[in-house]
């Protein structure tokens, strides 16, 4: 019997593309929890950027989002009648916190997030002129009128990013950490596979009930998401060392055209800044060398 070459790896079975919404209206997912989505979907964010209500009357936004102009008035409208407090961001990518200024000098809000963007280098999206007021630290609780948030620092897909427990839901906020409908990218330098690990190691330390990420839908069963993200990761490494030679460098366009053979064209270079992420990860625990030549850095894999 043959086996079934199209069957689904144990992360691609807990995938999902689905999400209830509508564009520039709240949505309550949980009590005390609401999501407006941005009007920003693409190839990196799905339908877009969730920007997240808490509390009641004196509110919390999490994730205000890109800064288009229609969201913000529609972050404004959904809220009529309430006043924003704070504006608090899992971490510095252009679909999640330039909304944070324009929005604070609306609503006089204080921002807050794990302090500015750490390196760059070859990476896209990133929001270099955000600079929160007030700099947050893993663990500290925000408190509002009738909301609290615990912070979790959770570096990988950025230095600074941060998931928020909504204390007394049993869910947690997971930006782009943890999603309901991709794998999360972790870019070089500022993304750090290692890091990303032990963040994921991280949550399962944690006795949450749901995830809400900043795209997609509520995940209702934490660990076996977060064990079955770990084992993709780690199949992915198995990949590598797999494609690399012991004689002769491979190169990241050759490996990410092999590892994804049916890839958007859109999303190959982000999967090359992923392929380096797991390269830099596996070098540092001494199974690969990179070998700079004419062509560029290439990988060979050690005995």
């Amino acid at each position: 019997m043959k086996a079934n070459v199209n069957k689904l790896s144990p992360i691609q079975e807990l995938l999902t593309h689905e999400l209830e919404f509508k564009y520039a209206e709240a949505r309550e997912v949980l009590p005390g929890i609401r999501r407006i989505v941005a009007p920003n979907p693409s190839p990196y964010t799905l339908h877009g950027t969730g920007t997240y209500i808490i509390g009641k009357n004196e509110i919390a936004i999490v994730d205000p989002g890109p800064n288009i102009e229609a969201h913000i008035e529609a972050i404004l409208r959904e809220t009529n009648g309430e006043k924003i407090t704070h504006i608090l961001v899992t971490h510095t990518h252009a679909d999640h916190s330039p909304a944070a200024r324009p929005l604070s000098k609306l609503t006089g809000a204080t921002i807050m997030g794990y302090g500015a963007h750490g390196e760059s280098g070859g990476e896209e999206g990133a929001d270099l002129n955000f600079i929160p007021d007030y700099t947050l630290k893993d663990k500290e609780i925000i408190k509002g009128n009738n909301w609290e948030l615990e912070c979790i620092h959770t570096p990988g897909h950025t230095s600074n990013h941060i998931c928020y427990d909504v204390k007394g839901t049993g869910a947690v906020l997971t930006g782009d950490h943890i999603m309901g409908w991709s794998t999360t990218l972790v870019s070089p330098p500022d993304g750090n596979m290692k890091d990303y690990f032990n963040s994921l190691e991280k949550m399962l330390l944690r006795d949450d009930k749901f995830y809400i990420p900043a795209h997609g839908k509520m995940i209702k069963n934490p660990r076996r998401f977060v064990k079955a993200l770990i084992g993709h990761r780690k199949m992915r490494e198995k990949q590598i060392i797999k494609y690399l030679s012991t004689d002769h460098a491979s190169y990241i366009p050759d490996l990410v055209s092999k590892m994804y053979p049916q890839l958007d064209k859109r999303l190959i270079k982000a999967a090359g800044r992923s392929v380096l992420a797991h390269l830099l990860h596996i070098e540092e625990l001494g199974n690969v060398k990179s070998l700079k030549n004419s062509k560029g850095i290439g990988w060979i894999v050690l005995k």
